[in-house]
């Protein structure tokens, strides 16, 4: 059994091992609520206006302001797969029968010719100095998959958050932006997958005392 993992399912890997394992094995999902539409609705107006600068060869200004030596990517065909998580690339690791996939927001290019993994994040207030784990386990698994595809990729990643700043008298809402650098580590990724599969391989995990979700689930094996 090959097992598909994203870096959602491994975050939820690192939530709760039971959870993981029930969602993986049995298809048993947590419950959800309404998935909110304004970080999506973001994200599509973010890549338009990346995207408007990429035909142009030319930096974004919150690039250009944060000093980072990069472009967006002009290999359109490339970032298309990269961005649409059920295409190229993936990383099939035969050894532990992981699929890993994800879709990632966008790519930039540097002057040596690496490639940096960029993910927009839309919050309702300003970041906070440290990059929580979640996120920079999101960018170290998308490095991991294109580097096993054979790509140079950069050191690090970089997460562009945007948060809302003010509302002008024409109602206009102001949005504030931020550049975090994100240090990329391989083996910390490929060793989350290592775990992650044999978790999976293992008997079902016990009931985690600080999960809600496993209060809810009582499914007994």
């Amino acid at each position: 059994m090959t097992y598909k993992l994203s870096p959602r399912r491994v975050n939820l890997f690192i939530e709760c091992e039971r959870c993981f394992w029930l969602h993986i094995n049995e298809g048993v999902k947590r419950p959800s609520g309404p998935f909110p539409s304004l970080p999506g609705g973001m994200d599509d107006i973010i890549k338009n206006h990346f995207d408007k600068f990429r035909e142009k060869g030319r930096q974004p200004p919150e690039l250009r302001e944060s000093e980072v030596d990069a472009t967006p990517i002009n290999d359109t065909e490339l970032l298309e797969d990269a961005r649409e998580w059920r295409n190229q690339p993936k990383y099939h690791n035969k050894d532990n029968d992981v699929l890993l996939r994800g879709g990632v927001d966008d790519l930039l290019r540097t002057r040596d010719n690496s490639i940096i993994v960029l993910d927009y994040k839309t919050r309702g207030y300003p970041p906070k100095d440290e990059v929580p784990d979640y996120y920079a386990r999101q960018v170290n698994l998308y490095n991991l998959i294109l580097r096993k595809n054979g790509f140079t990729t950069a050191d690090h990643g970089l997460l562009l958050y945007y948060y809302p700043d003010q509302v002008q008298e024409t109602g206009e809402v102001l949005f504030k932006n931020e550049l975090k650098q994100v240090p990329v580590d391989i083996e910390a990724a490929q060793q989350l997958l290592r775990d992650a599969a044999d978790t999976l391989k293992s008997p079902i995990p016990d009931h985690n005392p600080d999960c809600d979700f496993c209060d809810w689930n009582t499914t007994d094996h």
